[in-house]
């Protein structure tokens, strides 16, 4: 994406509320942030209706956005995942804190789910989201900005504003939960 081009943008929509330079800027990151979207949700028209109620939250805060603090892109990810945990939150309202999971079994195995290519199994995969849906926002925040949306770990600490060490602490924890969790599940379709 062009900076300038996406910069010149902003500035229109902000200071004339240029509906074409508005609908230019949703072009422009449409297909990656549906894509981010479908692979949390699985379904393809609650993945275009959560498409749509990001792109009208970017819209309606683009006044807000602050170029010294982020990117463009990073900002509008992070309204993403606010969306997505939002709808999350709603599926399954408990969120257990991270801090109450027991940390001291260990984790005998390190292969990584593969979140991306693994259509095959797909209702692992719901599973896997469904339980990290239950974590706290943070802890959901930290997991859907690296594994979904490929954002580095310095890249997630300056948009969540949490101190780098914390958001791999928080990253790891949790993937050491879903591990623990569904290590026998895992197993069984590695075998297979």
């Amino acid at each position: 994406m062009n900076t300038a081009q996406e910069t010149k943008w902003i500035h229109r929509i902000r200071l004339y509320g240029s509906t074409k330079d508005a609908d230019s800027l949703v072009r422009a990151y449409y297909d990656e942030i549906y894509i981010f979207a479908a692979r949390q949700v699985s379904d393809r028209e609650l993945a275009r209706d959560l498409t749509q109620e990001i792109f009208i939250s970017m819209l309606r805060s683009l006044g807000s956005y602050q170029e010294k603090r982020s990117s463009f892109r990073t900002w509008l990810y992070r309204i993403a995942t606010n969306k997505i945990i939002d709808f999350r939150r709603k599926a399954s309202p408990d969120a257990i804190p991270l801090e109450e999971m027991d940390e001291t079994e260990t984790v005998d195995y390190v292969g990584r789910i593969d979140y991306e290519n693994n259509i095959a199994h797909a209702e692992f995969l719901k599973k896997i989201e469904h339980y990290v849906s239950s974590f706290q926002s943070d802890v959901q925040q930290v997991f859907r900005l690296h594994i979904y949306g490929g954002q580095t770990f310095p890249e997630i600490a300056v948009l969540t504003g949490m101190p780098e060490a914390s958001v791999k602490s928080k990253y790891y924890r949790l993937i050491k939960q879903v591990r623990r969790e569904f290590y026998d599940e895992y197993t069984e379709i590695v075998r297979s």
